[in-house]
């Protein structure tokens, strides 16, 4: 089963991890990466390199970061393979410990993905200019 952690640092600021911190998680993302538990990580830059994109009752609004509850946004994600949501649960317990605070959601994912990464799924329009160019391009 796979599932998926949202990492919040709890830090009150947007700082990255300490060179001494990316150490500790590299070694751990290599031994779950060498045990075959962890299928995808990766880190998110600071807020104020992003944006919010919101819908509400029609309207679209976009705001710039940064943004203020910096204890609450996603500082990164992981994708695991595990035998269970317990599984799952020991396997985050070990990178809170690494990382020594935050907290981290744990979401089963569906069985199927939504798409193969390796060919992006394709309006009909893309399909059919696919069907008409030559071979070979």
């Amino acid at each position: 089963m796979r599932f998926m952690t949202l990492y919040k640092s709890g830090r009150e600021s947007d700082t990255p991890p300490s060179p001494e911190e990316m150490a500790k998680v590299g070694r751990l993302i290599e031994e779950m990466t060498r045990a075959g538990v962890l299928l995808s990580t990766d880190g998110l830059q600071p807020s104020s390199k992003g944006a919010r994109v919101r819908i509400s009752e029609g309207k679209l609004s976009v705001v710039d970061g940064p943004f203020a509850e910096t204890k609450e946004l996603i500082s990164g994600y992981a994708i695991v393979e595990a035998r269970s949501k317990e599984h799952a649960i020991e396997l985050t317990k070990r990178f809170l410990e690494v990382m020594g605070e935050g907290e981290s959601e744990v979401r089963l994912m569906h069985e199927a993905p939504a798409f193969d990464s390796a060919s992006p799924p394709q309006t009909g329009e893309a399909k059919e200019r696919r069907k008409a160019a030559p071979a070979g391009r």
